[in-house]
């Protein structure tokens, strides 16, 4: 198994610590085991919070030899969990000289460990100031200070961090520039099937903040009759979902676009909303092969060996001559990469177990949660992924028609 350190590079608020979480995020999702060791979480738990901008003075040297030792302690701790399985570890800090980066070299070479420098450079101020205001803020250091000490503190951490930067230069060494948030990659010296996964995903990132909002079709006739699969038409409730989804965005926000599947309940709800539209078959309901169109009842009757072998492992069960929820995950994974280029807010109307993977990933939940997360009909899902995770709104909009007649059978609320 391959052994990788990523090192982050980069001053305050170039957004390397939204950078690690994406990429362990996306690595843990296609199968990896990643994990971040974050310098600043280390410094807060051995040294305490609210440490003064004048602490972070590389003129101090009680502050650098402090920050040393915590810096050492979770390289140590990275270089450990490598040692004992680990495949991934994101070592997150500024390291922001030549001097610091050597360091990390050295301490990676005896342990045998390749190292990639990840570096985050922003030459637009308005990034800058955008980060400053919307992610340190949020951060851990100024919880309970006033937003105006925080800025002010902060602004003076940057520009003492500033008198010793030192970006990554060496032609030798195996390092990513991510420059203006994305605006431009430099790749050096980069090799292996792993790494290109994640040159992959740094080359499609921008981190800007939009929001994404997720949605299930209406119901469907076969979400009434209990059946799975299929193409059936909605439902007089699932087309009443659709209209109120349509009114739901009747303030278009600027850039919006509506991806759906190929499949026509998906792309009868998402009509109504007036913004350009996307068929993705990568967003199609997982294929329920030869149980396609049957109840789980008669799957059970049937064929109860089937029925018992996705009762014992969903996420791994496959359909006959159909998928799996690996399978989807698999598929949806060059999706991902597009979502992640976009910058302006997008609107997803898709299938439960394919929505259900894709909220995994943006809201960085296990791979195995994936077919027991909740994802009901007729609510539409909104994130905004930020620095330190994801805001997230489920707004239940109800179809107004009246309710179907009690004799009928509940609809099917599972793949």
């Amino acid at each position: 198994m391959e052994r990788i350190l990523l090192v982050m590079v980069g001053l305050p608020a170039r957004g390397k610590s939204v950078l690690a979480r994406k990429i362990c995020r996306y690595l843990r999702f296609i199968g990896h085991d990643a994990r971040i060791f974050n310098v600043g979480s280390y410094r807060r738990a051995h040294l305490g919070d609210h440490k003064p901008a004048a602490f972070f003075d590389p003129n101090n040297p009680d502050g650098s030899e402090a920050r040393q030792r915590v810096a050492d302690t979770a390289l140590a701790d990275a270089l450990s969990w490598l040692r004992t399985g680990g495949e991934v570890a994101i070592y997150d800090a500024t390291n922001s000289t030549r001097a610091r980066r050597a360091h990390l070299l050295e301490h990676a070479g005896r342990a045998s460990v390749p190292v990639l420098f990840i570096e985050s450079i922003c030459h637009d101020t308005s990034i800058v100031e955008s980060n400053i205001t919307d992610t340190k803020l949020r951060s851990p250091d100024y919880v309970g200070v006033a937003p105006d000490a925080a800025l002010a503190d902060f602004r003076q951490r940057i520009a003492l961090y500033e008198q010793a930067y030192e970006q990554v230069a060496d032609p030798d060494l195996s390092f990513v520039q991510v420059i203006d948030a994305g605006r431009q990659v430099v790749v050096n010296r980069v090799e292996g099937q792993l790494l290109a996964r994640v040159v992959a995903l740094l080359l499609n990132s921008r981190l800007l903040r939009r929001t994404i909002w997720l949605t299930r079709h209406g119901e469907s006739v076969f979400n009434v009759r209990g059946l799975i699969g299929g193409d059936s038409p909605l439902s007089p409730r699932g087309q009443d979902y659709a209209s109120a989804l349509g009114r739901h965005f009747d303030s278009v926000p600027e850039g919006l676009v509506v991806w759906t599947s190929t499949l026509g309940r998906a792309i009868d709800t998402g009509r109504h909303i007036a913004a350009p539209h996307v068929e993705w078959r990568q967003l199609d309901e997982i294929d329920a092969g030869i149980c396609d169109g049957m109840t789980y009842a008669e799957i059970a009757a049937r064929m109860p060996s089937l029925a018992s072998a996705r009762s014992s492992d969903k996420l791994r069960f496959r359909y006959p001559q159909g998928e799996s929820y690996l399978d989807v995950v698999r598929r949806i994974e060059l999706l991902i990469l597009e979502l992640e280029r976009r910058t302006a807010p997008t609107v997803i109307v898709s299938h439960q177990a394919v929505l259900r993977c894709l909220y995994a990933y943006l809201v960085g939940e296990p791979v195995e949660h994936c077919p027991h997360l909740a994802m009901p009909l007729h609510t539409l899902v909104e994130l905004t992924p930020s620095a330190y995770g994801s805001d997230e709104r489920r707004i239940l909009l109800a179809p107004r028609v009246e309710e179907r007649p009690s004799v009928m059978p509940p609809p099917v609320d599972e793949v």
